[in-house]
């Protein structure tokens, strides 16, 4: 399984928004600029967010992007979901039935087991862990 550029972004952009403020709007450009991301493809990224309910577009003079949860209610699974779909690494691990050997596949065990690793650490991990991380990594703590 590889996760996207959209995917790799779109945490990164909410990571920003939430070390950003959370009582301000963040412009995009701003990230843009911070993340040394094109501002354009940002646009996109942003527009599945917010189809996804992760974030807020405010209008006009100081607007910008707002979370619309505090960073502890996200999860780094919820953020890549939305951009990325499922995150399994073959279809008969997320819908056995969808594989007409499902019944006499040894090999199914091994995409469920590598299903379940990776939701077990995306679904675990909160943007306010990725905002401590952050902070400490950086020297803000």
């Amino acid at each position: 399984m590889k996760i996207s550029t959209k995917g790799r972004y779109a945490l990164r952009l909410m990571l920003d928004i939430a070390l950003t403020g959370s009582e301000e709007p963040v412009p995009l450009r701003d990230v843009a600029e911070r993340q040394d991301i094109s501002n354009k493809y940002l646009e996109q990224i942003v527009t599945q967010l917010s189809r996804a309910g992760l974030v807020r577009s405010v209008r006009g003079m100081g607007g910008g992007y707002l979370l619309t949860r505090r960073p502890e209610e996200f999860t780094v699974g919820e953020i890549l979901r939305a951009l990325e779909g499922s995150l399994a690494p073959v279809s008969c691990a997320e819908d056995p039935a969808c594989c007409c050997r499902a019944d006499q596949c040894v090999t199914q065990e091994v995409w469920e087991k590598i299903q379940a690793a990776v939701n077990g650490v995306v679904d675990n991990i909160t943007l306010a862990d990725l905002v401590k991380r952050y902070d400490e990594k950086c020297g803000k703590a």
